[in-house]
């Protein structure tokens, strides 16, 4: 262009500008929209994050007070506007205990449910579902805590999972089951342990024999364990003896 008059040059600047201006006028306007909208959302997350940072410290300085009712309003408003964050996971949890703390299992129960219906496998719904199957077992419902920690043989309670699968088969009268169970959970890392050794290993050693479990079973159907059979002829025969011996030692008559 140095062999252009400066007429030239700008005219040649004026076609390429009509030609190409549109596109760089563009794409600046998609940068300005860009950086306002990363912008618009960080400020929005950083709002959302404050808000529900407020009402989960409302319901935890009720927890640490032990009073419910100025927990459950703030947790409500936590779970519903801000369902999402960590912070409604978390309350859930301090809700749940309270309300089991006040003899209330079945709000607890309540409380919990929606986080281990979510699907994660995050530590904290992992958490919640450990606790909700206490609260089954508790509540006398061990179907619902075996469909409920099934599956979760590979995540970092998978011990605590087991020992609760343990708990319920045994409540179910299912022992061999409960066995296998309670086995499982003794593979628990021993460096760095999340269940009670000892406590499976006293669960386990409390188990019903296999004899025992037969002799319920015939008690059960109206029968008698062997070792009762056999105490029963025994006491028929002795008293077939005693009335033997008691008629020869009465005197004849005349």
């Amino acid at each position: 262009m140095d062999d252009l008059s400066e007429k030239e040059q700008l005219d040649a600047l004026r076609v390429w500008w009509a030609e190409n201006g549109n596109y760089i006028m563009g794409g600046i306007a998609v940068g300005i929209i860009v950086i306002f909208g990363w912008n618009w959302r960080q400020n929005s997350i950083a709002e959302i994050e404050i808000a529900a940072s407020s009402l989960f410290e409302d319901v935890m300085e009720a927890a640490g007070r032990n009073l419910l009712d100025n927990a459950i309003d703030p947790a409500e408003t936590l779970f519903t506007d801000y369902p999402d964050s960590p912070y409604a996971s978390q309350a859930r949890l301090a809700l749940a205990r309270m309300y089991m703390d006040s003899g209330r299992d079945k709000d607890a129960a309540d409380t919990l449910q929606p986080l281990t219906l979510s699907g994660a496998s995050d530590e904290l719904s992992l958490v919640g579902k450990l606790r909700l199957a206490r609260i089954y077992l508790y509540q006398d419902r061990p179907e619902e805590v075996i469909g409920l920690v099934d599956g979760e043989s590979d995540s970092a309670y998978a011990a605590r999972f087991s020992e609760l699968r343990g708990d319920a088969f045994f409540a179910l009268e299912r022992y061999s089951e409960a066995e296998a169970a309670y086995i499982n959970a003794l593979s628990d890392n021993p460096q760095a342990p999340t269940v009670d050794v000892m406590l499976i290993q006293l669960k386990i050693n409390d188990l019903p024999s296999l004899v025992e479990v037969a002799d319920a079973a015939l008690v059960s159907d109206g029968n008698s364990p062997a070792g009762d059979d056999t105490d029963s002829d025994a006491a028929e025969s002795e008293s077939e003896l005693d009335e033997s011996s008691a008629g020869e030692s009465e005197p004849e008559t005349e």
